[in-house]
C-alpha cells in the first residue's frame, strides 16, 4: 500500500507538471494578452507604454522562459496577483474551492446514497427494477439547467419553500437552504451511474455462492445485503464517485451559474475568458489535483475492501 502511495504521488507530481506546461502554453497562444486589453481599454496608452509593460510583466519573454519564472514562483508559495479581479489569487481561490468542495461533497452523498438506494432495489427486488431504471434515464437524460430552472420555479418561486440562489455570509446551519436546490440538481443528473453499476454488481454478487450459503444459514435479507454483498459490490462504485469528483469541481459552472454560487467552475470560466493567466492556471491545476487525488482515494478505498487488487 506504501509503495503504491508512492508511486501514485509521483504520477501526480509528474502529471501536474506536465499539465501545466500544456496550459500555460495554450493560454499563452490565446491571441491578445492582458497588455492588448488594456491597451484596448485605456486609448491614452501608447505603443512605447505598451512595451515597457511587457518588459516589465516578463511578457516579451519566450513562453518557456516565462513558464519556468511562473512554476518557480509556484513552487515558492507565490501563486501571483488576478489582474481580472486586482486581488491576489491566494485570496480568490480559497473562497471558490471551499464553495464548490461543499457542494461537491453534498452533491456526491446524495446522488450516492440514492443512486445505491435504487441499484440495490433493482437487484433484490427485481420487479422494481423498471423503475429504478426510470428514475436513472430521467435523471441522466434530463439537462442540468432545465431541472434547476424547474426546481426554483416549483421549490422557490411556486411554494417559496427555498430560496431560488445565492449563499448565506454567515455560514452553518443558515447555509443549508441555500444548498438544497443546486444539491438536488447535481444529485439528479449524477445518480444513474451509481444505480445502474450498483444494480449490475450487487445483481452479479447475489447469486455467487456465498451469498446462497449465507441464505441457507438463515441471515436475514438486509444483513446479506449489508455485510455481505455491498462490499463486493462497492469497488467499481468507488470508481465512479472518484470520477464525479472531478468532473464536479470544475465542471459544475451551469449549476452554480443558476443558482449564483461564486465557485471553482464559474471562476475558471471567466478568468478564461478575461485572460487572466496567473488565476486559469492556478485554478485549472486544482481541479487537477483534486480529481487525481479523488481517484488515488478510491483506489486505496478500493485495496482496503478488496486484497486482491493489493
Amino acid at each position: 500500500m506504501i509503495r503504491l502511495l508512492a508511486a501514485r504521488l509521483v504520477q501526480i507530481a509528474v502529471t501536474l507538471a506536465l499539465l501545466s506546461f500544456a496550459m500555460f502554453l495554450l493560454i499563452g497562444l490565446m491571441p491578445g494578452d492582458p497588455i492588448d486589453l488594456a491597451l484596448a481599454g485605456d486609448p491614452r496608452l501608447t505603443a512605447e507604454d505598451a512595451a515597457r509593460m511587457r518588459a516589465l510583466h516578463g511578457l516579451d519573454q519566450p513562453l518557456a522562459t516565462r513558464y519556468l519564472a511562473w512554476s518557480g514562483a509556484v513552487l515558492r508559495g507565490e501563486v501571483g496577483y488576478s489582474r481580472l479581479f486586482a486581488q491576489p489569487v491566494a485570496q480568490i481561490i480559497g473562497p471558490a474551492l471551499l464553495s464548490t468542495l461543499v457542494l461537491l461533497g453534498a452533491a456526491v452523498a446524495v446522488s450516492a446514497l440514492v443512486g445505491l438506494s435504487l441499484g440495490a432495489l433493482a437487484a433484490m427486488r427485481p420487479r422494481f427494477a423498471p423503475f429504478a431504471d426510470a428514475v436513472a434515464i430521467l435523471g441522466q437524460s434530463a439537462p442540468s439547467f432545465w431541472l434547476g430552472i424547474l426546481l426554483i420555479i416549483v421549490f422557490a418561486v411556486t411554494l417559496g419553500w427555498l430560496p431560488a440562489g445565492g449563499s448565506a455570509e454567515e455560514g452553518g446551519l443558515a447555509a443549508l437552504p441555500y444548498l438544497v436546490l443546486p444539491v438536488a440538481t447535481l444529485a439528479l443528473a449524477n445518480l444513474a451511474g451509481y444505480a445502474r453499476h450498483s444494480a449490475a454488481e450487487l445483481t452479479q454478487v447475489l447469486q455467487a455462492p456465498w451469498i446462497t450459503a449465507a441464505r441457507a444459514r438463515g441471515a436475514p435479507e438486509g444483513r446479506i445485503l449489508v455485510h455481505h454483498a455491498a462490499p463486493n459490490a462497492a469497488v467499481p462504485v468507488l470508481q465512479v464517485a472518484a470520477l464525479d469528483a472531478g468532473s464536479l469541481v470544475g465542471g459544475a459552472l451551469i449549476t452554480e451559474t443558476l443558482f449564483a454560487r461564486p465557485g471553482m467552475g464559474k471562476l475558471i470560466y471567466d478568468a478564461v475568458m478575461g485572460n487572466d493567466t496567473n488565476l486559469a492556471l492556478v485554478a485549472l491545476l486544482l481541479v487537477a489535483l483534486v480529481t487525481m487525488l479523488a481517484t488515488l482515494a478510491a483506489d486505496l478505498a478500493q485495496r482496503a475492501l478488496d486484497p486482491r487488487l493489493a
